[in-house]
């Protein structure tokens, strides 16, 4: 499977959502928390998420400031 990219990044698809946002540089616990929050989404596995659920969690992941 593609890795998945998110904010120009490739996170991890062996990790669990919240900690392979933490890859994206800017984004430590707290924010991959309320990202998580924000998107409803459960906290499963990256390589697990539909492609509709990786959109949305770029969407959200766009309205940090971070670095990719």
């Amino acid at each position: 499977m593609r890795a998945a990219r998110v904010a120009g990044v490739e996170i991890p698809n062996n990790k669990r959502t919240e900690t392979a946002l933490t890859y994206v540089y800017g984004i430590g616990n707290t924010s991959a928390k309320a990202i998580m929050a924000a998107t409803g989404l459960e906290n499963k596995r990256v390589r697990e998420l539909s492609e509709e659920e990786l959109t949305k969690l770029r969407e959200e992941v766009e309205k940090y400031q971070i670095e990719g």
